[in-house]
């Protein structure tokens, strides 16, 4: 397949755009090849656990948290709450988001540790304002704030070891 090529595909799109998304695709890949290098050599705790668990950890949470936020947002939706109950589920997804930007996109482990504590935070303030309303959600995150708060302390751990 060409890098650049110059025409229209069969489904009317400009092939141009398929080539920025390759070369996109290409950006990306790179750029967090580097980053999970640099990651790999940082120093860790003994007790910090292999690289292949966290996927599957975050695939399972981030099952979790779409189920319990999407009831969060649809009863904020429908008036059944209020926004300041809704606000730390808010805040706490653009931390979560945040992480991998700090952590891998800048490399930076101090904004990472302040990011997860404030993610840490986020999720015992979502779990405490939205109990009256729904308790279900609040035992579902049970797991992440399990995870988040081990999280918290190998984050922590790592920005003190490569000071």
């Amino acid at each position: 397949m060409p890098i650049i090529t110059i025409g229209y595909g069969l489904d009317g799109y400009c092939d141009r755009c398929l080539v920025e998304k390759q070369r996109l695709m290409l950006w990306y890949n790179c750029r967090m090849n580097n980053s999970y290098n640099w990651y790999s050599t940082l120093i860790k705790p003994t007790w910090s656990p292999p690289s292949f668990l966290f996927g599957p950890v975050w695939t399972f949470l981030y099952i979790l948290i779409t189920i319990s936020f999407g009831k969060v947002f649809i009863m904020f939706y429908h008036k059944q709450i209020p926004f300041i109950v809704a606000l730390p589920f808010i805040l706490n997804l653009i931390f979560n988001f945040s992480f991998t930007y700090f952590q891998f996109g800048l490399k930076n482990n101090l904004l990472a540790s302040i990011d997860i504590v404030l993610i840490l935070i986020t999720i015992v303030w979502l779990m405490i304002a939205i109990y009256p309303y729904a308790k279900w959600i609040t035992y579902i995150q049970i797991p992440y704030l399990l995870w988040v708060s081990f999280a918290t302390i190998l984050q922590l751990t790592i920005t003190y070891l490569n000071r």
